[in-house]
């Protein structure tokens, strides 16, 4: 079995003549979690969208555990295991806490059996499962999105920007989850981040995308990471 959960090979993408990524590569082994890091602009979120089947590719192909999945629809990339915690619009406002987490399980005792864990992860939830989505506040749908991947057991969580706005005591709750899920089920990750300090807690390498090409890389764990982030964000 290859090491290789997900692969980008000389990828092209962008909305309609706008090119946005452009001759990308990246990959992600199994059980590593990669920080995608820049600039607002840059491409971030393209990517994350690319990947997910929701842009067409213009050129270069995408892999996920050796399979070529690049003009596969979002609803059969998800099938195959990646869960993507969008930006915006992700939860249904008006649906409860206990549909949204339904969401993409097979039968309710499949939710009866993975809710526990969430539960311990995220004990704000467990007595407010008939609660509305969109009447919890910012931090708790952030939460209620995270937990939503979670319960799919993915093989690889795609995180856009899940930190932003979010007050300190949220972001360790997230940053713990998304730890506990690593060593509890060796998910791979790919976190699209403007928080620094948490990306490189929770990852094991970072990218930096800049125009839509991926310009550096490193260990997220070394005593430079820090520094060699913020030098490109200055610029």
């Amino acid at each position: 079995m290859s090491d290789t959960m997900l692969s980008l090979d000389s990828v092209s993408c962008g909305y309609k003549s706008s090119m946005v990524l452009r001759d990308l590569s990246l990959t992600i082994r199994r059980g590593e979690a990669v920080a995608l890091l820049g600039k607002n602009g840059m491409g971030k979120s393209t990517l994350l969208k690319t990947i997910t089947g929701f842009l067409p590719k213009k050129t270069g192909r995408v892999q996920l555990q050796g399979e070529d999945i690049t003009r596969m629809p979002p609803h059969r990339i998800a099938g195959k295991g990646v869960a993507y915690a969008a930006q915006e619009h992700a939860l249904f406002a008006d649906l409860p806490i206990h549909d949204n987490l339904r969401l993409g399980l097979a039968s309710e005792a499949l939710f009866e059996e993975r809710f526990p864990e969430i539960e311990s992860l995220f004990p704000v939830f467990a007595s407010r499962l008939k609660q509305l989505a969109g009447t919890l506040s910012g931090g708790e749908q952030k939460m209620l999105l995270l937990a939503r991947s979670l319960m799919m057991r993915p093989a690889i969580i795609v995180l856009d920007e899940i930190t932003e706005g979010l007050q300190p005591s949220v972001i360790d709750r997230l940053a713990n989850a998304l730890s506990y899920e690593r060593e509890k089920h060796g998910t791979s990750m790919l976190i699209v981040e403007q928080n620094v300090p948490f990306a490189l807690q929770v990852a094991d390498r970072f990218t930096i995308l800049k125009q839509g090409e991926i310009v550096d890389e490193g260990n997220a764990k070394s005593s430079g990471a820090m520094d060699a982030v913020f030098d490109h964000l200055r610029v």
